[in-house]
């Protein structure tokens, strides 16, 4: 079952989780101009540790698009994590901090031929598919190269399903590995996604068991596949409640051994969320507040376009942490808010209805949690107002 969500007027505190690099006394002590993103690498190698204890044997390939910050790929490659990419640009950002190629998953199924070319020329050798046009593309411009095939699986329940644009179905899975061998290419692996910021821990075992059927059917076809891809999905903490890291890793610690007709050499997962969602804060000051038709107006220096795009994805459903730097902020009466953005775009807005001080104005701070995922990776100079700064602590 689903966790519901929580009321948009719900009290919003500072997490107990959160890590003391960006609580309020900490963040207070930054000389930086406003807006910016505080991110404490601590937290971003903390995740990576865990993540792997957890699932012993899983080699952990981040996931570049949700944040490409230079800092916190080094940070990643140091603690021993590899790296998924979605074009050859992204492969280039790997390659300038010593990452080599072949250690890569080029995971994107659809991709221009120039970059496959490029890529398997700097030795990239592993490429996702999931159509018969991408095979053909990939055995032109990557002759020989080793092939794993994104399978479609059910992911109704997360926060942001992607079925509809990417998988196979599991009968077009297997006659699309057996196309691949009949093009010289090399049948590798099996791939899925249970969608990003997944909320049920069922999805991933129906995933790996709709894999584990298609790796039987294959072996009747002679064909043994290396690699297991677990995909991404795995939630980071917001305001919703999600099934902790700990409930995830033991779901697929028992469906892996149960559901797979043989271990395979390689098992490999592509976490991006939650490495780093946790890692960042976004300082926002308030420009105007303003009452509106009855309604209650903060504008910030911050939007939707130049550093909070998911809140418009989500049609304003995500709930971010939310705290201010009012020292009457854990006792003034709130008021619902509708916190929106700088541009003269009137859907540059974040938030409806969050409990705010009463007390909330002009210059006051408001600081947005679990803001290290996607936020500048979106963001635009969209009006003028450019992507916020970075400034990494820990």
């Amino acid at each position: 079952m689903r966790v519901p969500l929580l009321d948009h007027h719900a009290r919003l505190e500072v997490p107990s989780h959160w890590p003391a690099a960006l609580l309020p006394p900490a963040l207070a002590d930054i000389d930086a101009r406003s807006p910016y993103l505080v991110c404490d690498l601590g937290t971003v190698r903390e995740r990576h540790r865990r993540f792997s204890e957890l699932l012993p044997g899983v080699e952990s390939f981040f996931a570049l698009k949700c944040n490409s910050s230079p800092e916190v790929l080094v940070a990643l490659h140091e603690q021993g994590s590899r790296f998924e990419v979605a074009s050859l640009g992204e492969l280039r950002m790997l390659q300038a901090i010593g990452v080599r190629p072949a250690d890569v998953l080029y995971s994107n199924t659809v991709k221009p031929a120039g970059h496959i070319a490029a890529a398997h020329a700097e030795g990239l050798w592993r490429f996702a598919f999931d159509s018969e046009g991408e095979l053909y593309k990939l055995a032109r411009h990557a002759p020989g190269a080793a092939v794993y095939v994104r399978l479609r699986v059910d992911d109704s329940t997360a926060m942001f399903p992607l079925s509809r644009k990417f998988g196979a179905e599991a009968h077009e899975a297997r006659a699309l590995l057996l196309l691949a061998r009949n093009l010289g290419l090399r049948p590798y692996g099996v791939t899925f996604h249970v969608g990003s910021q997944c909320t049920t821990t069922g999805a991933w075992r129906q995933a790996v068991s709709a894999a584990g059927t298609l790796l039987d059917r294959l072996a009747d076809d002679g064909i043994e596949l290396t690699m297991v891809d677990l995909g991404g999905g795995f939630p980071a903490r917001y305001v919703e409640p999600v099934p902790a890291i700990e409930q995830v890793a033991a779901t697929l610690r028992t469906a892996l051994t149960e559901l797979l007709p043989y271990q395979p050499e390689v098992l490999a997962a592509e976490p991006g969320r939650h490495f780093v969602a946790e890692s960042a804060v976004m300082v926002t000051t308030v420009l105007g507040r303003e009452v509106r038709a009855g309604e209650n107006w903060l504008y910030l220096d911050v939007g939707a376009y130049n550093g909070l795009f998911e809140t418009q994805q989500t049609v304003n459903q995500w709930l971010f942490p939310l705290w201010t730097s009012r020292s009457d902020h854990a006792t003034s009466p709130t008021l619902p808010f509708t916190v929106t953005g700088p541009s003269c775009d009137s859907s540059d807005t974040m938030f409806y209805g969050a409990a705010l001080p009463s007390t909330m104005d002009l210059d006051d701070r408001l600081y947005i949690g679990s803001a290290g995922a996607y936020t500048l990776s979106y963001a635009s100079s969209f009006n003028g107002f450019p992507p916020p700064a970075t400034v990494f602590v820990g």
